[in-house]
């Protein structure tokens, strides 16, 4: 189950939120936060010119972001599917999705192209100390 469910409007709404759900966090806790401006009002919108100002407001934040990890913390940044502005119509349009991992204690490198979104539960699971899920392969060593 969860323990709070927190509720904002805009991405630096739930940047705020974030941020404040993390200065409350206890060890071994899990923070998830969806931005999902990127989706709903400018990816599926085709707003280029709002998902890049998006973008660069978020981007903006991540040194915010970084500064109030505490060692053992691991931040994920990813998407739950494709959807290029650029593209025509509304749907998703793509299969493969960004996964960024960062934090005190993870060290930097290129994981490739993951076979499956599985891949990033199995990695949180670890993270976590939690047993392995059925399915995915941890990309953290």
């Amino acid at each position: 189950g969860t323990g709070e469910i927190v509720k904002a409007a805009g991405n630096m709404a739930l940047m705020d939120a974030t941020m404040a759900a993390l200065a409350r966090a206890e060890e071994g806790s899990l923070t998830f936060t969806n931005l999902v401006d990127f989706d709903q009002s400018f990816g599926h919108r085709r707003d280029v010119a709002g998902y890049a100002s998006a973008l660069e407001e978020f981007d903006a934040r991540l040194p915010e972001l970084e500064a109030a990890l505490k060692p053992g913390d691991l931040v994920m940044l990813t998407a739950d599917h494709g959807c290029d502005p650029t593209w025509e119509g509304t749907d998703h349009t793509r299969e493969v999705v960004p996964i960024i991992a960062f934090g005190p204690d993870i060290k930097g490198g290129a994981i490739g192209t993951r076979d499956s979104f599985a891949d990033i539960g199995q990695s949180i699971a670890r993270h976590l100390g939690i047993a392995p899920l059925a399915h995915g392969e941890s990309f953290l060593r």
